[in-house]
């Protein structure tokens, strides 16, 4: 069951309520499809640092399927890096 499910999902994104009652992105994670045991791999593409979301160094997979959907990866997670 883990391998299905690790391999139909793309990205997971983690959010966290805070003591006040709001909510915010704390974490998200591409999942690329790969399971050792029970372990799924993930590849952090946003953390929190500082209590900031911060880029990561990872992408998220299966690039075909977002350019799919008309979205260009690079263009929207590295022009921040670039400027």
């Amino acid at each position: 069951m883990v391998p299905t499910v690790a391999s139909s999902v793309d990205l997971v994104v983690q959010i966290h309520k805070d003591a006040d009652g709001r909510r915010r992105v704390i974490e998200i994670v591409g999942i690329p499809g790969r399971v050792e045991g029970d372990v799924v791999e993930v590849s952090d593409i946003f953390i929190t640092a500082c209590d900031r979301l911060v880029r990561a160094d990872g992408f998220p997979p299966h690039r075909d399927r977002f350019a799919g959907a008309g979205f260009d990866l690079t263009a929207l997670l590295c022009d921040e890096q670039a400027a």
